[in-house]
């Protein structure tokens, strides 16, 4: 499987309780590695899939540091190191007095500037499957790509998946222009909110239904409600969550996508594939970061 996406640094402030403008609020503070699409790609490693790879641009500054962290995760890094731009930092703001809710403050640095020179159809050989991040729309250079790869995809007969990442950037965009730049796609995994925006319902049921009119397989993840799945117009399967407690949500639609689709490649059918994901996501909760634990 090849991840196509950000790679980014997170600092993770874990507070209790509403900030206290103007002055100090304790947190504990971590610096961590992640990006959705470097978080998907570890999962789906830690998760069985034998060969996960992923081609992601990052600043000369951690370019070390990240590569050797996706190696660990079993990860097979496909880094373009930017000569100007730093790597894209994400503080994620959680309170652990709000189940563990977080809100993101994102520069996105080098990797919004992965554009189509950085593409080769090579990078598709012995690949099974392409996943794309949503952050990829979210610049010029990224759009471009998007429309590089899907059409390398398509010749070589690659599915492809995508996640779109981001609410609050993907109202910036506008939900006419995702679809657009997203027909082709085969599989799109959208959270709750998301899948609501895009469709314009306010039933993630109703929403998902929506969307399966125009992806042959929509995942909607929603979080404690578990996840649905629509084929041809309507809802097929509602999976339950599994049980939590969380810690930290940074992360957790990552990790459902990143299982999700390390099941789909061993064979699994998309309810027990997001069977899988809800599992992944439950755990991704329950600890800090975006990161699974280490395979041992």
């Amino acid at each position: 499987m090849l991840v196509v996406g950000d790679i980014v640094t997170d600092v993770v402030a874990r507070h209790r309780g509403p900030l206290a403008s103007g002055t100090d609020t304790a947190a504990a503070i971590r610096t961590m590695p992640g990006g959705a699409g470097a978080n998907v790609a570890c999962w789906a490693a830690h998760w069985g899939c034998p060969d996960v790879r992923i081609l992601g641009r990052v600043g000369a500054d951690s370019a070390a540091w990240h590569e050797r962290e996706l190696t660990a995760s079993g990860v097979r890094p496909q880094l373009v190191v930017d000569p100007t731009a730093p790597t894209g930092t994400v503080i994620c703001l959680v309170d652990a007095d709000a189940a563990a809710e977080r809100t993101f403050l994102t520069d996105s640095g080098a990797s919004l500037r992965l554009d189509p020179g950085d593409w080769s159809p090579s990078l598709l050989d012995n690949v099974a499957w392409l996943h794309l991040s949503g952050y990829l729309f979210f610049s010029e250079p990224g759009r471009a790509l998007v429309a590089v790869t899907l059409e390398s995809a398509r010749a070589r007969g690659v599915p492809v998946s995508l996640d779109p990442a981001s609410a609050g950037f993907l109202s910036v965009l506008g939900v006419d222009r995702f679809l657009a730049l997203a027909e082709g796609v085969d599989v799109l995994l959208p959270s709750r909110d998301e899948a609501c925006l895009l469709t314009g319902l306010p039933d993630p049921g109703d929403a998902a239904a929506k969307l399966s009119r125009h992806v042959p397989l929509v995942v909607v993840k929603q979080g404690g409600a578990g996840a649905l799945v629509a084929e041809s117009g309507a809802v097929r399967e509602h999976v339950p969550a599994a049980p939590a407690t969380p810690v930290d949500t940074t992360g957790a639609g990552d990790a459902f996508t990143g299982a999700f689709l390390a099941a789909v490649l061993s064979g699994s059918r998309p309810r027990e594939a997001a069977a899988e994901g809800c599992r992944a996501g439950a755990r991704a909760v329950e600890r800090v970061g975006g990161r699974p634990e280490r395979n041992a």
